[in-house]
């Protein structure tokens, strides 16, 4: 917690002494400027739970509701080697999307995972790499109605989870989400 507020009060001081006259709070990246998920530290990664509409519960997943799991995943700072608790499981298919977030921040590249049934009018399932598509999931500020690209398809379950960050801080719930080859026996 101490390691947060440090590097977010270092954060603020450094947004502050960016600002001046015609500034605003945030710059805005240059259009080439890109990011990928595992650099989107300090956003909360946490979800109300809620599932979207049509998606199907697993009917066997390897990692049953309740039980724990270790996250092989490093989707952001602290996940890889944490113990996650599955709050759900639910058999679809998930992409990797390239996406630039609808709030001017910079594209983000390989962003891990977004499922089929949180994508705007999608063709059946796998979609094609280079597929573009609108996205209705808010996992990251900016995501919500941003314009994608498939990179890469899954056919497979998905996990919802909550877990500590193995670099401290509070406990991420409902994190959104986790596919099952990203996750091992505890």
């Amino acid at each position: 917690m101490k390691k947060q507020l440090l590097a977010a009060s270092a954060a603020f001081a450094l947004v502050l002494a960016g600002c001046g006259a015609g500034t605003t709070k945030e710059e805005k990246p240059a259009a080439n400027d890109e990011v990928s998920h595992g650099e989107m530290e300090g956003m909360d990664h946490s979800s109300d739970g809620s599932v979207p509409e049509g998606l199907q519960k697993a009917k066997s997943p390897k990692f049953a509701v309740g039980s724990e799991a270790i996250i092989q995943a490093d989707h952001m700072k602290g996940m890889k080697g944490a113990t996650a608790t599955i709050v759900g499981a639910y058999d679809t298919t998930a992409y990797s999307i390239n996406y630039t977030p609808t709030d001017g921040g910079e594209k983000v590249m390989d962003h891990k995972w977004v499922i089929h049934e949180e994508l705007e009018d999608p063709a059946a399932a796998p979609l094609e790499k280079g597929t573009e598509v609108t996205v209705l999931a808010d996992h990251m500020e900016g995501m919500d109605a941003a314009k994608a690209e498939i990179e890469s398809a899954k056919k497979t379950t998905v996990y919802m989870i909550d877990y500590v960050p193995t670099t401290g801080g509070d406990e991420v719930t409902n994190h959104k989400w986790v596919v099952e080859d990203e996750l091992s026996e505890k």
